[in-house]
């Protein structure tokens, strides 16, 4: 199991982590800031001055799930995390890749009143390196306060949030271990996907308002923007599947096997296996099918229906591009393959 303690720079992880180690039985100290310090020392130049902070790298997000598998794999037993996570897409990819090799995430929000988180801010101090070390530091933890803020949306939802304002780190550290033990803490609700040891053929459906936009679901266990659908299981067709998932996902039966309009080829690329992906036309909803779409709380957290230029913006690129092509094969008639998001011939 893993107890990820997350809030914005000042809020007390790290002194809250150490001491509820010692509190937790069977649990160790594990600061994904190590990983983004090796990455710092191990990747070039040009590569870091691409990114404004280790956690845009994904190296670094996939080492920090290995890295927790790995010593959970080892050692057993808690591993409490202290890491600050205020994007939700890296939220979604790091807790995702936990949950698909079978460990358990409880998250807990250190949230102190912000006048207090200003004023630990104002009064830390970097041991070792005094002086113009300590401005630099509180003036880049202050202005992390305004995305800190912006994240409270989501955290507040997704985490058990505890004020530790008027909390020493040992006093916090209590209360986090009294609502693990008493499960007010929960486990982390989200889908528990297998990460794939082979190529995988993965079915999606494209549904259509009245205004021809196209339906995108937002994955809990993911980063980005997704269509209706999923992996085709053994012995599936992949059409039958696309079927499956829009009823699973979306709570919509379709009352026929939807038409093909694109097979792209996705290369592996490495820690993926790649794949073919299919798309298929389910056509138009009314505003009664609509009215009924619902969600599965663990696995989908929005739909919405988006234009093309929309979706760019919100799907991945090779994504964005199957996409496309989809759109145009729609419009065609006739079904078009593609390899690595690109028609061949």
């Amino acid at each position: 199991m893993i107890v990820w303690i997350n809030g914005t720079f000042g809020a007390g992880k790290t002194s809250t982590a150490r001491e509820l180690a010692g509190l937790l039985p069977d649990s160790t100290l594990y600061d994904p800031e190590l990983i983004g310090d090796a990455l710092r020392r191990l990747l070039p130049h040009k590569r870091l001055a691409e990114v404004d902070d280790y956690q845009d790298l994904p190296s670094w997000r996939r080492l920090v799930v290995d890295a927790a598998a790995a010593m959970l794999a080892e050692l057993g037993g808690v591993l409490v995390v202290p890491m600050t996570l205020l994007r939700q897409e890296y939220r979604d990819e790091i807790f995702g890749g936990l949950a698909a090799r079978r460990i358990p995430v409880r998250h807990v929000l250190l949230a102190p009143a912000e006048t207090i988180l200003r004023e630990r801010i104002a009064n830390r101090r970097e041991p070792g390196d005094p002086g113009e070390a300590d401005v630099r530091v509180r003036q880049w933890a202050y202005d992390h306060i305004p995305a800190y803020r912006q994240a409270l949306g989501w955290l507040t939802a997704d985490a058990h949030v505890i004020d530790n304002g008027h909390l020493n780190a040992r006093e916090t550290a209590q209360r986090i271990a009294e609502a693990v033990r008493t499960d007010t803490a929960a486990v982390c609700d989200i889908v528990q996907t297998p990460e794939p040891t082979r190529e995988t053929v993965a079915a999606g459906v494209l549904l259509f308002d009245d205004r021809d936009r196209v339906l995108l679901v937002d994955p809990t266990y993911k980063p980005g923007w997704e269509f209706p659908g999923g992996v085709v299981e053994a012995g599936e067709a992949p059409g039958r599947a696309g079927v499956r998932e829009v009823a699973e996902e979306l709570g919509l039966t379709l009352d026929r096997v939807p038409e093909l309009l694109v097979v792209d080829w996705e290369p592996p690329r490495s820690p993926a296996y790649g794949g073919l992906r299919l798309l298929f036309d389910g056509g138009p909803l009314s505003e009664a099918e609509t009215a009924r779409l619902r969600l599965p709380g663990p696995e989908l957290r929005a739909w919405r229906f988006v234009t093309e230029r929309e979706a760019e913006g919100m799907l991945p690129p090779q994504r964005y591009a199957r996409l496309r092509w989809a759109l145009r094969a729609r419009e065609r008639g006739r079904a078009l393959y593609l390899e690595a998001g690109r028609p061949t011939p």
